[in-house]
């Protein structure tokens, strides 16, 4: 059907390019995926990296044009190419900071599609070409809105290493955190006036959603005024936090982005982050060394107090230190999301 508007050569390539984008997309998802999971805990970083994967690419360019331009390529061309590609989708995402996997995840969607839609019009399949260009051009779009949440070029992402030195070139924080349990911060946020929730990719792993959900009704019952503050690149794609908790079946006017909620965390009583980092982190305003200076994120720290629920005392998924932690204001509650909020919905029904 959709053959007979393309020659042998077309096709051919076609075919490689959608091989070349595939394979780079599925090794690098491999990477991102071991990064999510606390399999890979650290960036890697080498000399002449950048050097090398030029390289790389450039072999693997080599070996697509002997692809295309060969009747019948040989066995040792076709085994060169792909183990070339592959390489390069690791050595591309090694580098790449934690706080940076959703706008590359996002990427590699969009590089997904493409590569469906090229292999599409090589079978001459119109459902492929469909449905291939239709997740290339949404997670394009997700990867630009996620880059420019950020404050930063989509070059600068894949590029920079950003993120991968853990913030020491970062200043120095100052203080200690400092430890609250289950009983004070449900007593803090039961008595307060207004509290902000601030979801985070730590919420989405420990699903936490319906017991905050569940939590945030008993806040309620007491006259509590409770909101969710959303940052656009919360979780692994834009979007992730509204989907948990709608699914928790949080009604749609509590959810609130950041602009919109970032002008009223001077007058909360108390700010609940269950398992965000970069989003809260004070640093991007204040101080020029750190790795997301610039990237716009929720005031959270201009809240009268602050709990942050956390399952350890690291620096967390991204690698960079938290100014937030070790403010006088702030009370860290570790443990698991789900977990905690279980304990909070426990100590609220006994006050």
């Amino acid at each position: 059907m959709v053959k007979g508007h393309f020659d042998t050569g077309t096709f051919q390539t076609l075919a490689v390019a959608g091989a070349l984008i595939g394979s780079v997309a599925f090794s690098g998802s491999m990477i991102a995926f071991a990064k999510l999971q606390g399999l890979i805990k650290r960036s890697i970083l080498f000399p002449q990296q950048q050097l090398i994967n030029l390289a790389i690419f450039a072999a693997t360019l080599v070996f697509g044009l002997i692809l295309i331009f060969s009747e019948a390529p040989a066995g040792f061309a076709i085994f060169m190419f792909f183990m070339l590609a592959l390489l390069f989708g690791i050595l591309m995402t090694l580098p790449i900071g934690g706080a940076d996997m959703p706008v590359v995840i996002s990427l590699y969607n969009a590089l997904t599609g493409l590569a469906v839609a090229f292999e599409g019009f090589v079978l001459g399949n119109a459902a492929m070409i469909i449905a291939g260009t239709v997740v290339g051009a949404a997670g394009t779009l997700l990867t630009q809105l996620m880059a420019k949440a950020m404050n930063r070029p989509l070059t600068n992402v894949l590029f920079s290493g950003f993120g991968a030195q853990g913030g020491e070139a970062m200043e120095a924080v100052e203080g200690s955190m400092k430890e609250v349990g289950p009983m004070d911060a449900a007593a803090m946020m039961a008595y307060a006036s207004k509290v902000v929730i601030v979801p985070g990719y730590g919420l989405a792993v420990a699903q936490a959603q319906h017991k905050v959900w569940e939590f945030v009704q008993l806040l309620e019952e007491k006259g509590v005024e409770v909101k969710f503050a959303i940052h656009p690149v919360a979780g692994r794609m834009p979007g992730h936090m509204n989907v948990l908790l709608a699914e928790a079946g949080v009604p749609y006017d509590k959810i609130y982005d950041l602009e919109e909620i970032n002008n009223e965390f001077p007058q909360a009583d108390v700010v609940l982050v269950i398992g965000a980092n970069d989003v809260v982190n004070p640093a991007a305003r204040n101080d020029p060394n750190s790795p997301i200076y610039g990237m716009p994120i929720l005031n959270a720290d201009k809240a009268r107090n602050v709990i942050v629920v956390k399952r350890g005392k690291g620096t967390g998924f991204s690698g960079i230190e938290n100014a937030l932690f070790f403010l006088d204001n702030t009370r860290m509650l570790y443990g698991d999301g789900q977990a905690v909020a279980s304990q909070l919905i426990a100590e609220v029904k006994q006050l």
